[in-house]
């Protein structure tokens, strides 16, 4: 297994480029190309004079090839091979022909081309340094590049504590960005640099019938789901029993011609669960339903592991219970895992009517009221950063660029002109691509499978955009026409129960197996030295201080993963 590099660095006199295998850190003028240790399946790809390297899997590499005609790579060609060469025939406009999971550098001429898929599936990673570039896949490669000066990026702090991941093209590293999707990136060797939107979505409004939206609808999940399906092989699907992962189990039960296998996930105590309703689908669907239940012990034990997996942090708890689906599911045979990730961003889920019900109430008719009722809306720690950053952190934050700006160009009218869809777009291209997607990448690569989300699917997006606001959020009704979609595959208990999500012993596990590990981090010598929490701060929400409800836990859970995150990437003060 392994990740990808690329390095740009002047050419010769000559304008010599080369593209070679193994350490591209030699120094040589020109793009050096090679791969490096870590999750994940990347390859350097050839055609004609174009080199390139990275992670690909395409879903419709037969109507690429179709379309390349006699250009198209010989049978059994990687999927690599396949869009480096629609590029190299069709440039950008054959990239977003492309439907698929993938991160590219291409050596193109003395320059070097990074391409992103169009939802933000695969990561890309870049950063400047002196006269060179370097590209990956992993942030950690670019990160450890020894040219480069980097540090602690203190406003990404702030993001990350407000979002809980980091929405745009900021990483926790000064000097590296990461690539927002459905974007071509050219960096040439005079360090300038130059970006290209290849895909983004559109509102398209079309005003037929409910039932015409439906049926077109559910032609494009099947179309998405049986395009997942691994041929001739066991498929894995992660089951939680809400509408989303429960449409999937059910349209690759339908579509595949190999076992389905479910797995859901359980925790010790007496948190509620979903339980009853993922296995009312599994037993409806038919499928090898497995359950797993995660004690706290466990969670302690492999959270450090699990954080240092990520190129960036995520304030999710359920990151070490998505590794052990992933690990159990391989573990039975299964190089593919489906999910029902997406139907939130896309259709309209929870977060949306509460800001419908803000527009409606809104007495500030400033420009950034919008996107600063979308910050509160996390309810993570946007409103406690003055008591929670140390005075040297506020200081040195100040001046610092507001993080409405991060939200207010998806907010306003432009692209969307509806307020629902503006939030769906708000969501998938900050919280579908930065969070939802990479995690879900990372952890599944690192055990050895490919997680595969049939509802970030670009047509299933696309049509979204185009059913009318009142046919996604009919009432209080969420993801109605997605539910009216599927309404014949389920039972009407799944199909019209509302959403509640898993509960997460959050505050259990930080009072019982990590009460110990969170003190010693959050408290010790290294946070200290890193001076960017109030240590009084800490210890109040330790102690549990001034709550009646323990919402401290979720605050902690933040701060916790990412001092363990830092300490992974040897981040020091």
């Amino acid at each position: 297994m392994a990740q990808w590099c690329a390095f740009l660095t002047p050419a010769d006199p000559a304008g010599a480029v080369r593209a070679v295998g193994g350490d591209p850190a030699g120094g040589a003028a020109g793009a050096a190309l090679g791969l490096l240790p870590g999750p994940g399946a990347a390859a350097v790809f050839t055609a004609g004079a174009y080199r390139a390297a990275g992670t690909v899997t395409l879903f419709n590499a037969p109507a690429l090839r179709t379309a390349l005609g006699p250009e198209a790579p010989p049978p059994g060609a990687a999927d690599g091979e396949v869009l480096l060469r629609t590029w190299a025939r069709f440039g950008a406009a054959g990239i977003a022909r492309a439907d698929g999971m993938f991160a590219l550098a291409i050596v193109d001429g003395d320059d070097l081309v990074l391409v992103r898929d169009h939802v933000g599936a695969r990561t890309l990673f870049h950063a400047r340094s002196g006269n060179a570039w370097a590209a990956s896949g992993s942030i950690r490669a670019v990160a450890g590049w020894p040219a480069l000066r980097t540090g602690l990026d203190l406003a990404a702090v702030r993001a990350f504590l407000t979002f809980a991941y980091l929405p745009g093209r900021a990483t926790l590293f000064r000097g590296v960005e990461e690539m927002l999707p459905g974007r071509c990136v050219r960096l040439r060797p005079d360090g300038t640099s130059t970006e290209e939107t290849y895909w983004e979505p559109a509102e398209a409004v079309d005003e037929r019938s409910a039932r015409a939206h439906a049926e077109i609808l559910r032609a494009r999940l099947e179309d998405a789901t049986a395009r997942r399906l691994p041929p001739g092989d066991p498929v894995a699907v992660l089951l939680s029993g809400g509408i989303d992962s429960s449409l999937v189990t059910a349209l690759a039960t339908a579509h595949h011609d190999r076992p389905v296998r479910t797995y859901s996930i359980a925790f010790t105590g007496t948190t509620p669960n979903e339980l009853a309703y993922s296995g009312l689908v599994a037993a409806h669907c038919r499928t090898e339903h497995r359950v797993l239940t995660v004690p706290g012990e466990t969670v302690a034990a492999r959270l450090a592991e699990t954080v240092g997996l990520l190129d960036c942090p995520v304030g999710d708890p359920l990151t070490v219970p998505n590794l052990l689906l992933a690990e159990a599911a391989a573990a039975d045979g299964a190089r593919v895992v489906l999910n029902g990730e997406g139907g939130d961003p896309v259709f309209g889920g929870p977060k949306n009517l509460p800001m419908l019900i803000f527009e409606l109430t809104r007495d500030d008719p400033g420009p950034n009221a919008r996107a600063a009722a979308y910050l509160d809306s996390y309810r993570k720690c946007h409103g406690d950063l003055p008591v929670l950053l140390t005075p040297a952190t506020l200081d040195a934050l100040d001046g610092a660029p507001p993080l409405t700006d991060l939200l207010t160009p998806y907010l306003t009218p432009g692209a969307m002109t509806s307020l629902l869809n503006q939030l769906l777009h708000t969501n998938l291209r900050t919280k579908g691509a930065h969070h939802i997607l990479t995690k879900v990448e990372r952890l599944t690569a690192a055990a050895g499978v490919e997680g595969r989300a049939p509802l970030f699917d670009r047509a299933v997006i696309d049509h979204s955009f185009r059913v009318p606001p009142r046919l996604k959020l009919a009432g209080t009704s969420e993801k109605w026409i997605l539910k009216e979609a599927v309404r014949d595959l389920l039972p009407a208990t799944i199909v019209d129960r509302p959403k509640s999500g898993m509960r997460v012993p959050v505050q259990q596990w930080l009072s019982g197996p990590l009460r110990e590990l969170g003190h010693d981090l959050l408290l010790g010598r290294s946070a200290r030295a890193r001076d960017l929490f109030r240590q009084d701060t800490i210890r109040s929400w330790l102690r549990g201080d001034g709550a009646l409800l323990p919402r401290q836990g979720g605050k902690l859970w933040l701060v916790l993963s990412l001092e363990l995150w830092l300490r992974a990437f040897e981040v020091g003060p």
